[in-house]
């Protein structure tokens, strides 16, 4: 395995980091804004002002940029903590979802492959993190695996938890 780099080379990767999905939503956002004013695109044909409204797309990013944050201050770091700053992330943008409503399929996809690429642009490998693990990469996002929820708690990115029975709670 490869050293992890020190927190000024951290610092350095996350600057050059490969774009947010945030940052491609706000951009179809203002393109289609644009040719909305200018004529140039019928109402019913704009899908990215509905799908991704300003003060969703900020929530979202603010909560991807705070995860970027916690990422960089982890020092050589357990499974737990990088488990824990996961679990972080995926609850506010569940909280920013259930306010919103629209992490959808595809906004899943991309956010688990952007903590996926925070992780690994860090330096912590994920591949080695999942198969200690023994769990798949897709499923870092998944609360099942995650540090201190033991199961309890759903956190997969869209997914409502589902009600607990008498004997859930029990556990």
């Amino acid at each position: 395995m490869a050293p992890r780099p020190t927190t000024a080379g951290r610092l350095a990767i996350v600057s050059g980091m490969r774009t947010r999905p945030t940052a491609k939503w706000r951009e179809r956002f203002q393109e289609e804004h644009a040719r909305l004013a200018a004529g140039t695109l019928q109402a019913g044909d704009a899908y990215a002002i509905h799908l991704w409204p300003i003060d969703f797309t900020d929530a979202v990013d603010a909560a991807l940029e705070k995860f970027e944050q916690d990422v960089l201050r982890l020092d050589n770091p357990t499974d737990a903590e990088v488990f824990i700053a996961v679990e972080r992330v995926v609850r506010t943008l569940n909280s920013i979802n259930d306010k919103h409503g629209r992490i959808e399929t595809g906004e899943r996809e991309e956010l688990c492959e952007y903590i996926s690429l925070v992780l690994e642009e860090a330096g912590i490998d994920t591949r080695e993190l999942a198969a200690r693990r023994r769990i798949g990469v897709h499923e870092l996002t998944d609360a099942r695996h995650v540090a201190g929820a033991g199961g309890r708690h759903r956190l997969d990115l869209g997914v409502r938890p589902r009600r607990l029975g008498r004997a859930d709670r029990r556990r």
